[in-house]
């Protein structure tokens, strides 16, 4: 899987009576998952999405691993931004394996998640000493609400719900459009 050369796919079906040849369930596998992708590192095995998307002109989409999934292992997978404005993309989310591992699934768990994201042109600057300075003072004016604002949770650790609180301010003060 994901590597250049020689692939070979054998079925056995140890069941007999589901009612399906080797060549059928070769078919129904490469519905779900595209084991012949080139440009992949060696270990990666792409699954395939329920969904395939054509965004409008000037758009992108982002496939990326499922944000926040805690559950161990995970195996890492790729994260691709792809133009998807000109043609229908089919859905893939790659995942790289490590010899011996493997990667299960069901039809009601998420295999990974999609975005989309305007294609636009990104300017990069050295910041000026003035913008530095900002950031520094802003930084350290954070640092003091932060440490002023703590609460304890009922494990006993300490926590601040700084960020919380500024956020909403921020978002009330904000004319809505």
């Amino acid at each position: 899987m994901g590597g250049l050369g020689h692939s070979m796919q054998e079925v056995e079906i140890k069941q007999k009576d589901v009612g399906m040849s080797g060549e059928d369930a070769l078919v129904l596998m490469r519905k779900f998952i595209v084991p012949d992708d080139l440009g992949t590192p060696p270990g990666a095995v792409t699954l395939r999405g329920a969904t395939s998307f054509q965004t409008p002109p000037g758009w992108d989409t982002v496939y990326t691993p499922v944000f926040n999934a805690i559950e161990r292992p995970a195996p890492p997978m790729l994260v691709v931004r792809v133009e998807t404005d000109w043609y229908v993309h089919e859905t893939e989310f790659r995942y790289v394996l490590q010899p011996g591992e493997g990667i299960s699934g069901q039809r009601t768990m998420p295999i990974g998640q999609v975005f989309f994201v305007p294609r636009e042109e990104i300017t990069m600057r050295d910041c000026t000493d003035e913008e530095l300075a900002a950031m520094k003072r802003a930084d350290e004016e954070f640092g003091r609400g932060k440490a002023a604002d703590q609460i304890t949770t009922p494990y006993g650790i300490p926590y601040s719900p700084h960020y919380l609180k500024e956020s909403r301010a921020r978002q009330q003060k904000e004319p809505s459009s």
